[in-house]
């Protein structure tokens, strides 16, 4: 299995996604977890909570 492809390519962020975004990262989810939720890149995922200071647990 190679890396999954995402049609979305370089598509802007909605509201209703941020707010997933958050509501599932103070769930305690991993990146994984709510980049596939997303239907989102885990880096995509990764810059967007940075940029918006939203903490995602990391998962070991």
């Amino acid at each position: 299995m190679g890396k999954e492809t995402f049609e979305r390519h370089k598509q802007p962020w909605k509201s209703e996604e941020a707010a997933k975004l958050k509501l599932l990262a103070t769930k305690g989810q991993g990146l994984k977890q709510i980049s596939k939720a997303l239907n989102r890149s885990e880096e995509s995922t990764r810059d967007f909570a940075k940029k918006n200071k939203i903490a995602i647990a990391k998962k070991r």
